[in-house]
Protein backbone atom coordinates (compact mmCIF):
# COMPACT_ATOMS: atom_id res chain seq x y z
CA UNK A 1 0.00 0.00 0.00
CA UNK A 2 0.95 3.60 -0.54
CA UNK A 3 -0.54 6.97 0.39
CA UNK A 4 -0.35 9.97 -1.93
CA UNK A 5 -1.20 13.45 -0.65
CA UNK A 6 -1.89 16.14 -3.24
CA UNK A 7 -1.42 19.61 -1.78
CA UNK A 8 -3.08 21.42 -4.71
CA UNK A 9 -6.22 19.26 -4.54
CA UNK A 10 -6.14 18.83 -0.75
CA UNK A 11 -6.67 15.06 -1.10
CA UNK A 12 -5.19 11.89 0.36
CA UNK A 13 -5.38 8.80 -1.83
CA UNK A 14 -4.75 5.24 -0.69
CA UNK A 15 -3.28 3.02 -3.41
CA UNK A 16 -2.85 -0.75 -3.46
CA UNK A 17 0.46 -2.45 -4.21
CA UNK A 18 -0.27 -2.30 -7.97
CA UNK A 19 -0.87 1.46 -7.77
CA UNK A 20 -4.66 1.25 -8.11
CA UNK A 21 -6.72 3.80 -6.22
CA UNK A 22 -8.60 2.26 -3.31
CA UNK A 23 -10.05 5.42 -1.79
CA UNK A 24 -9.60 9.20 -1.72
CA UNK A 25 -10.40 11.48 1.22
CA UNK A 26 -10.38 15.27 1.62
CA UNK A 27 -7.61 16.73 3.78
CA UNK A 28 -6.43 20.07 5.08
CA UNK A 29 -2.71 20.81 4.88
CA UNK A 30 -0.63 23.80 6.01
CA UNK A 31 -2.00 27.32 5.71
CA UNK A 32 1.63 28.35 5.09
CA UNK A 33 1.90 25.99 2.10
CA UNK A 34 4.63 23.46 1.41
CA UNK A 35 8.04 23.52 3.05
CA UNK A 36 10.43 21.41 5.02
CA UNK A 37 12.14 23.80 7.46
CA UNK A 38 11.63 23.40 11.19
CA UNK A 39 9.44 26.17 12.60
CA UNK A 40 7.93 27.00 9.20
CA UNK A 41 4.46 25.59 9.92
CA UNK A 42 4.54 24.21 6.38
CA UNK A 43 3.62 20.73 5.15
CA UNK A 44 6.78 18.82 4.15
CA UNK A 45 6.96 17.39 0.64
CA UNK A 46 8.55 14.24 -0.68
CA UNK A 47 8.76 10.62 0.38
CA UNK A 48 7.87 9.64 3.94
CA UNK A 49 6.78 6.58 5.89
CA UNK A 50 4.32 6.11 8.70
CA UNK A 51 6.74 5.67 11.61
CA UNK A 52 4.11 5.17 14.34
CA UNK A 53 0.37 4.69 14.71
CA UNK A 54 -1.16 6.12 17.87
CA UNK A 55 -4.69 5.74 19.20
CA UNK A 56 -5.81 2.26 18.13
CA UNK A 57 -9.11 1.32 19.72
CA UNK A 58 -9.75 4.72 21.32
CA UNK A 59 -13.12 6.43 20.83
CA UNK A 60 -13.61 8.85 17.94
CA UNK A 61 -12.88 12.37 19.12
CA UNK A 62 -10.23 11.32 21.66
CA UNK A 63 -8.12 14.39 22.41
CA UNK A 64 -4.32 14.04 22.22
CA UNK A 65 -1.64 16.27 23.67
CA UNK A 66 2.01 15.34 23.04
CA UNK A 67 0.78 12.10 21.38
CA UNK A 68 -0.97 10.95 24.57
CA UNK A 69 -4.72 10.80 25.14
CA UNK A 70 -5.82 13.44 27.65
CA UNK A 71 -8.90 11.49 28.75
CA UNK A 72 -11.17 14.00 27.00
CA UNK A 73 -13.52 13.42 24.09
CA UNK A 74 -13.85 16.45 21.84
CA UNK A 75 -17.16 18.31 21.77
CA UNK A 76 -18.01 21.64 20.13
CA UNK A 77 -18.30 23.06 23.67
CA UNK A 78 -14.75 21.95 24.47
CA UNK A 79 -13.61 23.57 21.23
CA UNK A 80 -15.38 26.82 22.08
CA UNK A 81 -13.60 26.90 25.45
CA UNK A 82 -10.19 26.84 23.66
CA UNK A 83 -10.82 28.33 20.19
CA UNK A 84 -7.16 28.85 19.19
CA UNK A 85 -6.04 25.29 19.92
CA UNK A 86 -4.75 23.05 17.13
CA UNK A 87 -6.84 19.99 18.01
CA UNK A 88 -5.34 16.55 17.40
CA UNK A 89 -8.14 14.02 17.58
CA UNK A 90 -9.05 10.32 17.17
CA UNK A 91 -5.84 8.88 15.62
CA UNK A 92 -2.27 9.89 14.82
CA UNK A 93 -0.18 8.59 11.92
CA UNK A 94 3.27 10.03 12.70
CA UNK A 95 5.36 10.64 9.57
CA UNK A 96 9.11 10.28 9.11
CA UNK A 97 10.95 11.62 6.05
CA UNK A 98 12.98 9.32 3.82
CA UNK A 99 15.06 11.91 1.93
CA UNK A 100 18.20 12.87 3.87
CA UNK A 101 18.82 16.60 3.70
CA UNK A 102 15.33 17.30 2.34
CA UNK A 103 12.84 15.92 4.88
CA UNK A 104 15.04 13.75 7.08
CA UNK A 105 17.69 14.77 9.61
CA UNK A 106 18.97 18.25 10.38
CA UNK A 107 16.71 21.32 10.34
CA UNK A 108 14.18 19.71 7.99
CA UNK A 109 13.36 16.44 9.79
CA UNK A 110 9.67 15.62 9.42
CA UNK A 111 9.53 13.37 12.46
CA UNK A 112 11.25 15.89 14.74
CA UNK A 113 8.78 18.49 13.44
CA UNK A 114 5.96 16.23 14.73
CA UNK A 115 4.16 16.07 11.39
CA UNK A 116 1.13 13.79 11.57
CA UNK A 117 -1.93 12.72 9.67
CA UNK A 118 -4.59 13.22 12.35
CA UNK A 119 -8.24 13.89 13.07
CA UNK A 120 -9.61 17.37 13.59
CA UNK A 121 -12.93 18.85 14.75
CA UNK A 122 -15.44 17.83 12.10
CA UNK A 123 -17.45 21.06 12.42
CA UNK A 124 -14.28 23.08 11.70
CA UNK A 125 -12.89 20.89 8.90
CA UNK A 126 -12.42 22.50 5.49
CA UNK A 127 -10.83 20.88 2.45
CA UNK A 128 -8.43 23.83 2.24
CA UNK A 129 -4.97 24.74 3.57
CA UNK A 130 -5.66 25.58 7.24
CA UNK A 131 -3.31 23.45 9.37
CA UNK A 132 -0.09 24.27 11.19
CA UNK A 133 1.85 21.78 9.03
CA UNK A 134 0.12 18.47 9.66
CA UNK A 135 -2.40 16.74 7.42
CA UNK A 136 -5.84 17.06 9.00
CA UNK A 137 -8.75 14.72 8.25
CA UNK A 138 -12.30 14.26 9.45
CA UNK A 139 -12.41 11.85 12.39
CA UNK A 140 -14.24 8.99 10.68
CA UNK A 141 -11.87 9.31 7.71
CA UNK A 142 -8.66 9.16 9.75
CA UNK A 143 -9.99 6.19 11.73
CA UNK A 144 -10.81 4.38 8.48
CA UNK A 145 -7.35 5.12 7.04
CA UNK A 146 -5.63 4.16 10.33
CA UNK A 147 -7.33 0.75 10.25
CA UNK A 148 -6.28 0.12 6.62
CA UNK A 149 -2.56 0.95 6.71
CA UNK A 150 0.33 -0.65 8.60
CA UNK A 151 3.34 1.08 10.10
CA UNK A 152 5.99 1.81 7.44
CA UNK A 153 3.41 2.49 4.73
CA UNK A 154 4.97 4.86 2.19
CA UNK A 155 3.51 8.38 2.10
CA UNK A 156 4.32 10.72 -0.80
CA UNK A 157 3.39 14.38 -0.44
CA UNK A 158 3.28 16.29 -3.74
CA UNK A 159 2.44 19.86 -4.65
CA UNK A 160 0.31 18.82 -7.64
Amino acid sequence: MKIEINLARQTLTLLDDAGRRLKTWPVSTAANGPGEAAGSYCTPRGRHIIRAKIGAGLPAGTVFRARRPTGEIYTPELGAADPGRDWILSRILWLSGKEVGFNRLGPCDTMRRYIYIHGSPDEQFEQAPRSHGCIRMRNADVIELFDLVPVYTEVVIREA
